[in-house]
Parts: C-alpha cells; sequence; structure tokens
C-alpha cells in the first residue's frame, strides 16, 4: 500500500500545479483513510472497548446511585418490622416475668384479738342450753331465732340436745352458704385437735360467726372461776384474745354470770368426748 501510494505521488508531480492541488488533497484523505484502514484491525476495537467501558460505568454508576436514592427514604421512612424492645413490650409481658406482680395477694391475716357482737340470752329452761347456745351464736350474725323454735329444730326435750351434729345441722340451716363443720373428740383431746380448735375459732370468729360447743365435767375460767356441768352443756364461743389461745364464753346457764374467757386448752378438755360446731 505504501509503495503504490509513493508511484502516485510522483505522477502528480508532473501535473500541472492545479492539478498537483487536487491530488494533494486526494491523496491526503486517501493517507488518512487508508490509515485509519491499517490501523482499524487494532485501534477501533480498543477505543470501541474503551467507549462502551465508560458508558457501562456511567450507566451503573448511575443505576446504583439511582436506586440508593429510592431505597433510602423507604429504609428510612417505612414502620420497622423488627420485633419490639423491652421497653416497648405490653404491660403482660413485663408483669408475666415478675413473681411479685402476678402472685394472687395473700388473705389478711386474722386480728390478734376479735369478739363479736352478739345478743346474750339465758336458757328459758334447764334443758334449754342447746337451743340458747345456738341461739346466742346465731345472733351475732343478725339472725333472730326464739329458744323454742330452735328446740323443735334441734330436736331437743327434756333430756336435752344430743349432739355437736345437731347443733351444726341447724346452724347450717340458718346461716347462708352452710360454712359450719363438726369436729368430734373420743377421748381426751390430741395437741392436733387443740390446734384445730384453736384455728376453728379463729377462722369462724373473723367471718362473724360465734362457735356452739358440747362441754361435760369442769372447767375453771383464766379468772378462777369455776364451772361445773356433770351432765353435759352447751355454751357459745363469742371470741378470742392473743392469736386464740384464749376464748370468750358465752354462757346461758347463769344470766349473773353471762360471759368468761377459758383457755383454748382447757376448753379442749372441757369438749373431750363430745364436739363442736364452727
Amino acid at each position: 500500500m505504501k509503495h503504490t501510494l509513493k508511484r502516485q505521488l510522483r505522477r502528480l508531480a508532473t501535473e500541472r500545479p492545479y492539478q498537483i492541488v487536487a491530488a494533494s488533497a486526494a491523496a491526503l484523505a486517501l493517507a488518512t483513510t487508508t490509515g485509519a484502514l491499517i490501523a482499524g484491525a487494532d485501534d477501533a476495537p480498543a477505543s470501541q472497548h474503551t467507549a462502551t467501558t465508560v458508558a457501562e460505568m456511567r450507566s451503573d454508576t448511575v443505576a446504583s446511585r439511582g436506586e440508593a436514592r429510592v431505597a433510602s427514604p423507604s429504609a428510612s421512612t417505612s414502620p420497622s418490622t423488627a420485633a419490639p424492645t423491652a421497653s416497648a413490650a405490653s404491660p403482660a409481658a413485663k408483669t408475666s416475668g415478675n413473681p411479685d406482680l402476678t402472685r394472687k395477694p395473700a388473705p389478711p391475716k386474722p386480728p390478734a384479738t376479735k369478739v363479736l357482737d352478739y345478743d346474750y340470752q339465758a336458757q328459758n329452761t334447764y334443758y334449754n342450753c342447746g337451743p340458747a347456745a345456738t341461739r346466742n351464736a346465731l345472733s351475732a350474725t343478725g339472725i333472730d331465732r326464739t329458744q323454742d323454735e330452735l328446740g323443735v329444730e334441734l330436736g331437743t326435750t327434756e333430756m336435752g340436745t344430743n349432739s355437736a351434729l345437731d347443733t351444726t345441722r341447724v346452724l347450717n340451716a340458718e346461716v347462708k352458704g352452710s360454712p359450719y363443720r363438726t369436729r368430734m373428740f373420743a377421748g381426751a383431746p390430741s395437741p392436733a385437735q387443740m390446734d384445730r380448735l384453736q384455728a376453728d375459732v379463729v377462722a369462724a370468729i373473723t367471718a362473724g360467726r360465734g362457735v356452739v360447743a358440747n362441754v361435760a365435767g369442769d372447767a375453771t375460767d383464766t379468772d378462777g372461776g369455776w364451772h361445773s356441768y356433770g351432765g353435759g352443756h352447751y355454751i357459745a364461743v363469742v371470741g378470742y384474745k392473743d392469736y386464740g389461745r384464749t376464748v370468750r364464753i358465752a354462757d346461758s346457764a347463769n344470766a349473773a354470770d353471762p360471759s368468761y374467757w377459758i383457755t383454748t386448752i382447757d376448753l379442749a378438755n372441757w369438749i373431750a368426748t363430745r364436739g363442736y360446731s364452727a
């Protein structure tokens, strides 16, 4: 290609001047084109690859920036779907792990001393101690029944009232919820039975209910008074003190000595072989 170009230039040199100018222009164009063709096999791909690579880089850069602009607002403004932190947890979640908040409140402790407001009445016959004691106990709950009415329900005769099972039955018939239970002693009370008597008296008095006890024999109160019922007798327990270690007795046998205090241990021994309703 180069030898051909040189021959054409020598030939043109012999032509007229105007032809030389035209030929020079033509030769210049041909040389430029030829040089481009000669270098095309190597240069064109490189320039094209460079342009393409730059365009691709610019395109990728623009796209990535555009995606960032789109993604950024959504990340900053969309609500979080992450699990709530401990500070945002519900009140139930906060208290469920706290035993002090989930534990049921303990019932209030009974008072150390309590005496019921009751309406005392002495028995109207020598054998009506059962109806009289039942009546005195019921009066603390606001129930007003006569001894004669209760005597019929108890099955009381001139021989008296049979047992604490009868007083429990009648008390439950009169008091809502039938809260009374019978405790019978086969002989001398055990320490466990004494403790049970103390707990039963405290529970009943705290609930506003009098206790009826069937006693027999002798007992001495805390003031030294002596009380003797060889054939058996019914009394009402209407209060306690010192957390139930001493109890208040409403005794219908003698209107001149209607009430007194006795230790719970002495009361338990007085009930021996009998029972009580609490």
